[in-house]
């Protein structure tokens, strides 16, 4: 056991130093680092948020060689094994850890479902173990293809080809271990390290994400679920910066205090300097107007706001989309980069009103509008609906499916706009006459 990890068990360590270690900054080794960060996920109530979040985002390329470790300690392992903490890059290799033991994999066999279990049965070291394909078939979430390729692995008989897609095709180019080869060796983990890497671009380096938000439990377990489920997505992207959808800094000067400064800055011309200007008795001149006076403190706060977002990467920029403020929300939503954009919709603290408005923007993603209408709860607001149907952005067939919920008189004034296309304007007015003619459709 670490020092470091003896000092934090003893409780001997500040608020300051404690906060820092749930941040994953201590200069320790990474290895010893993970450690620390699963002892606060699991034992400390004040640090174990922040330490889950740092554990969820934690550098992909060290991580595979903490998980693919058989000296890593068993806490970190069981950690990143549990259910709630899988990450498809790192579960390949967690599966072929000899410190892993058949025990906590046998548990899985029989619990999991989908495309971790096709995962599984992609394993060297689960097709070497007879107790773990028993366990694999006793698994009643398996769907009949995956039932088809366990039994096959149990008889022996050659397995039928099947079409992966997801994280197994990411590992179905593991070979089985050959005579004399145990499945944990280092050229099978080898193979698997590389196989689960196949789809992502480059490995993310690891980010900070201090951005100065308070703690909040749910939003800390909405990121982690966030960067769980699009891990594979996130480390695809890279370091791709903050590009809005639309010209903010446009937008900026078109604001009411903006257009102020601009109209004095051309009223008040550079006067020409005198070359003979005595310094005891300057040229009185007008008093300049300086810009910070005319500047509204709201356009002052955005500005701000948008030089904090700019210096984030894309982890950074998807906690401050759940854990930020309104004003952060509004220009996250339309970053370039579509995780960090529907992050936003993913935040417990964005409100209906927020929503009302994303769906009547045209300067965001597509992708965006298409995530509204799959929450409930903003479907349950009809601004929402109303909107996402008069925005000429939104994707026709999604406009097609929300206008049976319109009123009469949102019918009436959707035939009417010409921004919509004409298919939505003339089955607008085919539902119109439908419900004025029939009150009670």
């Amino acid at each position: 056991m670490s020092r470091m990890l003896d000092l934090i068990r003893a409780n001997s360590l500040s608020w300051h130093q404690m906060m820092t270690a749930s941040k994953g900054a201590l200069r320790v080794p990474a290895e010893e680092m993970v450690e620390i960060l699963v002892y606060l996920a699991e034992h400390n109530k004040i640090m174990g948020g922040q330490a889950r979040l740092t554990l969820a985002a934690w550098d992909e390329a060290s991580a595979k060689i903490i998980a693919a470790n058989p000296t890593t300690p068993k806490e970190a392992l069981d950690y990143w094994i549990s259910p709630k903490n899988l990450r498809s890059p790192l579960f390949p290799l967690l599966i072929e850890n000899t410190s892993v033991t058949i025990g906590r994999l046998s548990e899985l066999a029989t619990s999991l479902k989908g495309e971790w279990i096709d995962v599984m049965i992609s394993s060297p070291r689960v097709r070497g173990s007879q107790q773990l394909l028993a366990d694999l078939s006793s698994n009643k979430e398996l769907t009949e293809i995956q039932t088809v390729r366990v039994q096959e692995l149990i008889t022996g008989k050659p397995a039928v080809a099947v079409a992966e897609t997801g994280p197994a095709a990411q590992v179905s180019a593991v070979p089985p271990p050959g005579p004399g080869i145990p499945a944990s060796s280092p050229e099978i983990v080898a193979v698997a390290a590389a196989s689960a890497t196949e789809a992502a671009a480059r490995s993310v380096e690891t980010a900070s994400l201090t951005i100065g938000t308070e703690a909040d439990p749910e939003s800390d377990e909405a990121l982690i679920a966030f960067f769980t489920q699009y891990a594979d997505e996130i480390a695809a992207e890279g370091d791709k910066p903050f590009r809005a959808i639309g010209a903010i800094h446009e937008e900026l000067l078109a604001e009411p205090g903006m257009k102020t400064f601009a109209a004095a800055a051309s009223a008040s011309p550079a006067q020409p300097a005198s070359p003979q200007i005595a310094p005891a008795q300057p040229t009185p001149v007008s008093k300049p107007v300086l810009p910070k006076k005319l500047v509204n403190p709201e356009d002052e706060k955005r500005g701000s706001v948008l030089q904090k977002i700019n210096r984030l990467d894309i982890k950074g920029r998807i906690q401050l989309a759940m854990k930020g403020t309104k004003e952060e929300r509004s220009i996250l939503v339309r970053d370039g980069t579509k995780l960090v954009a529907i992050a936003v919709l993913d935040s417990p603290k964005i409100s209906d009103g927020e929503v009302e408005k994303i769906a009547s923007q045209r300067n965001v993603l597509e992708s965006v509008l298409r995530a509204i209408p799959l929450k409930r709860r903003f479907m349950k607001n009809y601004g929402v609906v109303r909107n996402l149907v008069f925005n000429p952005r939104t994707p026709i067939d999604i406009s097609l499916g929300l206008m049976k919920q319109l009123l009469a008189a949102d019918l009436k004034n959707l035939t009417g706009n010409k921004e919509v296309s004409d298919t939505i304007r003339k089955l607008a007015l085919r539902m119109f006459k439908q419900k004025t003619e029939n009150p009670n459709r």
